[in-house]
């Protein structure tokens, strides 16, 4: 009986198939398997009980025709943009002024990380507490201190207030990751290319915008592509913070758990959101990082 053997590159081939077997196989049943069985439940109505009758797209025509669903939709992309932009210009700011010498700046740059290393439930009942209308320190200030309102109001109970506090603590909560992204950049730049600027003339705005902002042109767009994708899957931050924010994902999180725990509209909910996230990454990817 003829053996064949197997030259060092199949080896090397079978090895390395072996070593990723393990990851393939979690992935598949953490990610991929949900995901497929997501889209399978969107075309059911699903009942507590376990049954399930196939509907095909009434899921969806019941969620498209659903206004609460629009304005989710608005909210969601008014959280997202908002938030991703303030977050990635806080970041440039403090990364400009970290990349500075002054005394105390690796215990400055170290503190500066505080936020987002922090437990997000600790962080947000603090937040509450800091605009709570009655003990709050943020009423204290607003109405005893500096007289700028004549009563106190919930801040974070009133949905026209409550977007903006989500927003602000999204971008207290995620500008670490931004400004330690741009940091790392900057420090790469060659400093000659900035002695060349002045021997020509530049000023300190000069060499920003012609030198410094198209180096961080693609640190900048990755930053910007990572925190659209995790601002619009955000759920606990809002969730914790308050219920007067529906977005996307909690809006689904009470169509699907709570109430008629409709799980048929809460999957098709998912798979709409799913289908919108990836065509937003694609046009980003194609128009602004050109990839």
């Amino acid at each position: 009986m003829s053996t064949t053997k197997l030259t060092l590159g199949q080896k090397d081939a079978r090895l390395g198939f072996k070593l990723v077997l393990p990851s393939v196989i979690i992935i598949g049943l953490l990610i991929v398997y949900p995901i497929f069985y997501n889209i399978y439940l969107s075309f059911f109505n699903v009942k507590m009980n376990g049954d399930a009758f196939y509907i095909g797209f009434e899921n969806y025509n019941n969620v498209l025709s659903d206004p609460t669903f629009w304005a989710s939709v608005g909210t969601t992309f008014f959280f997202v943009i908002a938030s991703t932009i303030l977050t990635t210009l806080m970041g440039l700011m403090v990364a400009l002024v970290m990349n500075k010498k002054f005394p105390l700046r690796g215990l400055v740059r170290s503190l500066v990380l505080l936020p987002y290393v922090a437990p997000v439930i600790s962080t947000v009942y603090s937040w509450q507490f800091f605009f709570d209308p009655v003990n709050g320190i943020f009423m204290h200030l607003l109405v005893d201190v500096f007289h700028l309102s004549a009563s106190r109001f919930n801040l974070i109970g009133d949905p026209q207030y409550a977007i903006w506090v989500a927003i602000i603590f999204s971008v207290w909560k995620a500008f670490p990751f931004t400004y330690l992204m741009i940091l790392s950049r900057l420090q790469t730049i060659d400093n000659t290319l900035y002695q060349a600027a002045e021997i020509d003339g530049a000023g300190d705005i000069r060499k920003f915008w012609s030198i410094t902002l198209p180096e961080l042109y693609f640190v900048m767009g990755s930053i910007v592509l990572l925190r659209f994708i995790w601002n619009f899957n955000k759920f606990e931050e809002v969730y914790l913070l308050t219920d007067n924010v529906k977005v996307l994902s909690v809006y689904t999180y009470f169509k699907a758990f709570t109430g008629s725990m409709d799980l048929g509209q809460g999957s098709a909910l998912v798979v709409i959101q799913f289908s919108l996230l990836v065509g937003l990454i694609l046009i980003y990817v194609k128009k602004v990082l050109k990839w």
